[in-house]
């Protein structure tokens, strides 16, 4: 039987590099190793009721569009800028679509560079470099050429910005008629939302019925968002939501192979892009049938949804609601915007546990009004939570280690003999009453709960530029003096010479090495995930420490020797 030691360390950095590794594999574009299921279940996909879908695909590269009457004067192409409190928005007359967005209360720049310059963060680009847009567009019956993102429209509304006092802003593009059919594009802000609401109105001015349909759809290039690193990674991509499926991530490379499965027909939901911290999505309403796809066309990745208008009389008009989210993934406003909108903000397969600790870290603040000290107070509530089960781990580990140095001479004794060394350590054990694995198992339990805490640190858009204390100004940044790093190997290292050392002499050097290891990550990782972990370090000690002086086992260091 493998002794306590040997167990607590495989169990804790084992566990954490085996984690670390998945992460390794998803960044650089590989599936997760230890934990492919890590994301929502996925939906078998089914085949799209009619095959409408690839004409999407034509639409997205400018095929299936048409020209106005020759007769039709010209409209030029021009961006038409928009601002509200909190986004500043630019259109594109050609198809009226959104293709610049910025989050003014978020700024580009985190850390030092926060304060030198504070450039909106901008979400939605085009340019020479990336793309990331919001089009719609119409598609018609039997290859009927109607408007779409590419056709020509003219800007109708006059306001720019939202004036003090003003609650609304409306934004309304309208197509020259194609084929007798007139699109309007109305998108109206409000203060404080960063859902838009988008009215698509489509005007009948022919002489024959028509049904087309309706695409909203966001087109963006597969760059990962800047805040990822070698050593710790999130999801950015297609994402997928329905009552009957729930939350599906689509992976890049998935599309790239054309195996991405998600739910494909639904009367509920959205389509989302996600990447770090932010993420934009269009929302139909509840009950409204579409048809969901994700693809890749032209080197760039589109995903969006169909909808029906029926059948159009001519003469008449018929219109669509839709919502269309461009912002922050902040947690309470997602909830109030559509429901599982706020599942963009990804905890992965411990969802269960990170929600209740989220909304726990979020009273906290509200209480404190710092998210540093919130942090170091949740650890603390949880480590509080957690104590007579770790007070028993400790327990059992400080008796291990008073009768560390006679396992240790028996073995140097009996190494020769590994049966009856096995024999009399299980002897001593009972004798002593030693259970070799009664430190292991409390610690296994509080692991995922960790781990959910971390990945809640990692995903709140919250950190951004968020300070601590003193030269701490952006919890969501490394250290830029590499001072918590630091503090925390060295409480790692502490906490390691507190346990006893695996009588095997490459086991305890291993025991040392690992821990140093690991901690060397930490020196890229955001100041806020460093933060809780240096809290709990040093509640580990602390707590260890004392049941170690009250059961009367002498504060000893080991170390073992190098050579």
């Amino acid at each position: 039987m493998s002794d306590i030691r040997r167990s607590i360390l495989w169990v804790i950095f084992g566990f954490s590099l085996i984690l670390i590794w998945d992460q390794w594999q998803i960044h650089n574009g590989k599936p997760a190793t230890f934990f492919p299921g890590s994301s929502q279940p996925k939906a078998a996909a089914t085949a799209p009721a009619n095959a409408s879908v690839p004409a999407a695909s034509a639409a997205l590269t400018g095929g299936g569009s048409a020209t106005p009457p020759a007769d039709a004067p010209a409209i030029p192409r021009e961006t038409h800028q928009v601002r509200s409190d909190v986004l500043a928005l630019s259109f594109d007359s050609e198809g009226g679509s959104l293709v610049s967005a910025s989050i003014l209360p978020h700024a580009t720049e985190t850390g030092k560079a926060f304060r030198q310059s504070q450039t909106p963060l901008q979400l939605l680009v085009q340019d020479d470099k990336h793309t990331y847009v919001a089009q719609t567009g119409l598609i018609g019956a039997a290859g009927q050429a109607l408007p779409t993102h590419k056709t020509p429209m003219r800007l109708v509304s006059t306001d720019s910005a939202m004036a003090d006092g003003q609650d609304r802003l409306t934004v309304r593009f309208e197509s020259q008629p194609i084929n007798g059919v007139v699109l309007a594009k109305t998108y109206t802000l409000q203060r404080g939302a960063y859902d838009i609401a988008v009215q698509h109105e489509v005007i009948n001015q022919g002489s024959a019925a028509i049904a087309p349909q309706v695409y909203l759809q966001l087109v963006r290039d597969g760059t990962k968002a800047e805040s990822d690193t070698p050593f710790y990674s999130t999801f950015t991509g297609p994402a997928v939501y329905s009552d009957a499926a729930k939350y599906e991530k689509v992976n890049f490379e998935d599309v790239d192979k054309n195996k991405a499965s998600f739910q494909k027909t639904a009367s509920d939901g959205y389509v989302a892009m996600v990447q770090h911290y932010f993420a934009s999505a269009w929302l139909l309403g509840q009950g409204v049938e579409r048809e969901n796809f994700v693809r890749k066309v032209g080197g760039l990745y589109s995903a969006g949804m169909l909808t029906s208008l029926g059948s159009i009389a001519p003469g008449a008009s018929q219109k669509l609601e839709a919502r269309l989210f461009v912002g922050p993934q902040e947690e309470k406003k997602l909830e109030v915007i559509a429901p599982g909108l706020e599942l963009v903000k990804d905890y992965g397969w411990l969802t269960i546990l990170a929600k209740p600790l989220y909304w726990l870290l979020e009273k906290i603040v509200k209480f404190v009004g710092n998210w540093g000290w919130s942090i170091v107070l949740l650890v603390v509530l949880i480590k509080a939570a957690f104590y007579w089960l770790n007070a028993s781990a400790y327990r059992s580990m400080a008796k291990m280690k008073a009768i560390n140095p006679r396992i240790m001479e028996m073995r140097e004794r009996l190494k020769s003999n590994p049966q009856q060394m096995q024999q009399e350590m299980m002897k001593m054990y009972r004798e002593e009453k030693v259970n070799p694995l009664g430190g292991c198992f409390p610690i296994l339990i509080q692991i995922p709960v960790f781990i959910a805490l971390y990945w809640v640190l990692l995903s709140s858009v919250e950190m951004r530029n968020a300070p601590w204390m003193g030269w701490i100004i952006d919890l969501s940044s490394p250290d830029p003096y590499f001072i918590l790093p630091l503090v925390m190997a060295l409480t790692t290292v502490f906490q390691t010479a507190l346990n006893p050392l695996p009588p095997d002499p490459m086991q305890a050097k291993l025991m040392w090495l690992m821990p140093i290891m690991f901690s060397v990550m930490f020196f890229f990782f955001p100041s806020g995930l460093v933060l809780y972990w240096i809290t709990n370090n040093v509640l580990t000690i602390a707590q260890q420490a004392y049941i170690n002086h009250s059961m009367g086992v002498p504060l000893k260091f080991n170390i073992p020797k190098f050579k």
